[in-house]
């Protein structure tokens, strides 16, 4: 909790008369937005609709930052949305959206969503889980109603093209400018409807800069377990969210603030949990300051190289384990231990087969790089993931594995070198990590 988190422990409640800030006092302007968006907003308004710019845009613009997605919120059905754009495609089955495609740019479009006590008669649909969770949530409202289904107070301001005000229904700007996530309504009955708000409210505050408010973090360590009824396919996107936003270092060290690591990478969090100041730690945290480093210099960033990194102590304890087991080589055991904690992890977070063979293909390196005689170091540089396992091996001196140091420094070397350089580099190293010559048996001497 941050120097600007407040002492109340009240829960934040939408209102059904929002404040309106008026054009003049807001200063944002339509050319601050997406000209897409603004094509949405006004045919929606021509086919008799109400329509707004929601949320994280709006929100963005007022701290200064540009937005990257812009989200518009209905009282059209997905179906009377798709009826007037042509470029529509209806999406998802807990929540029904509509996306407007233009080109590489969507706007995504939401009907305002209703209370779960709506009219049954009104064939609308709202299912929950044994633990709370939200099943399916297509129940339609009104803008009031959308309001308090927001999640955070500053994600419940609506931009309107008919008066260019902005209106504030949960005190969104008291918060921005108080530098507080809060929750809308009940925060345990918010998170119990979806657990993934505790990981938003994690990946908003070191995003924005701001601090959880109390009653909204009160709940989250007694709750990170509901994170193990969320597909593990939405917690890989949600991993990506939290990994690939030049905040990961932050996030990852709030995440194991709040205990909700675990329900992401249960056997990492529990190797950390075992040694917390020691050479695992190190690199993972080595490991995030590195990838945003990257990612705030506009460099590319692969997923495989993070996943390689979070699962590579499970690896190799597994192996381990294995080794001592099963009586198994250093080669086999590894090769099983690579399976093991793909699928292990795969219960948890869903990592798509391109990203898992990335791994795959940087950890096998690993193994190899001390074998560098004959063709051996030439034909391993010419591997498709060669420079992410060097740069893994970087990051392992890095984080302290200090008997690796003349390893990379090998390698540094080495790639600096024209070819002639390089050949000579091996040469020197004599038949090290080359095969070995077999001395071919002295034929007997036949008696005569």
């Amino acid at each position: 909790m941050g120097p600007n988190a407040t002492d109340t422990n009240n829960a934040v409640q939408a209102s059904e008369l929002p404040l309106v800030i008026e054009r003049s006092e807001h200063g944002i302007s339509r050319k601050q937005f997406s000209p897409n968006a603004i094509k949405v907003l006004y045919r929606l308004k021509e086919g008799g609709f109400d329509a707004y710019l929601v949320g994280g845009c709006i929100r963005d613009i007022l701290l200064g930052q540009q937005p990257k997605d812009f989200d518009v919120v209905t009282n059209a059905t997905p179906e009377q949305i798709k009826r007037l754009f042509r470029n529509c495609r209806v999406i998802g089955r807990r929540f029904r959206l509509a996306h407007i495609v233009f080109g590489r740019e969507i706007i995504e479009v939401a009907t305002m969503r209703g209370h779960h006590e709506a009219d049954e008669a009104k064939n609308q649909i709202s299912q929950s889980s044994e633990h709370g969770q939200l099943l399916r949530d297509n129940v339609y409202g009104s803008i009031e109603e959308d309001a308090e289904r927001r999640d955070f107070s500053i994600n419940a301001l609506y931009y309107s093209i008919n008066d260019f005000c902005i209106y504030d229904y949960a005190n969104g700007i008291s918060a921005i400018k108080a530098k507080q996530i809060e929750l809308i309504g009940d925060p345990e009955t918010r998170y119990r409807e979806d657990p993934v708000r505790m990981l938003r409210a994690v990946r908003f505050a070191t995003k924005l800069g701001m601090s959880i408010a109390p009653a909204t973090e009160k709940p989250i360590a007694g709750l990170a377990n509901l994170l193990d009824h969320i597909p593990a396919a939405r917690l890989f996107e949600e991993s990506l969210k939290l990994f690939l936003n030049g905040k990961a270092e932050e996030n990852f060290i709030m995440l194991r603030q709040y205990g909700l690591f675990r329900a992401l990478f249960p056997a990492l969090d529990k190797i950390l949990d075992a040694n917390p100041d020691g050479l695992e730690h190190a690199f993972i945290l080595q490991m995030f300051k590195n990838t945003d480093k990257r990612i705030n210099a506009d460099k590319k960033v692969t997923p495989a190289f993070i996943f390689a990194a979070l699962l590579w102590f499970p690896l190799q304890s597994i192996a381990k384990k294995l080794q001592q087991r099963d009586q198994l080589s250093e080669y086999d055991a590894f090769a099983q231990a690579m399976n093991k904690v793909l699928s292990e992890n795969a219960q948890h977070v869903a990592v798509p087969k391109r990203f898992t063979l990335g791994a795959r293909d940087i950890w096998h390196i690993q193994q190899r790089l001390d074998k560098r005689g004959g063709q051996r170091a030439y034909r391993l540089t010419q591997q498709p993931r060669f420079k992410a396992a060097y740069d893994f091996l970087l990051l392992r001196v890095q984080a302290g594995e200090t008997e690796l140091q003349e390893l990379a420094n090998w390698w540094t070397n080495y790639l600096g070198q024209d070819i002639n350089g390089q050949k000579e580099m091996v040469k020197a190293l004599g038949h090290q990590g080359g095969p070995k010559r077999r001395r071919r048996p002295r034929k007997k001497k036949t008696e005569q």
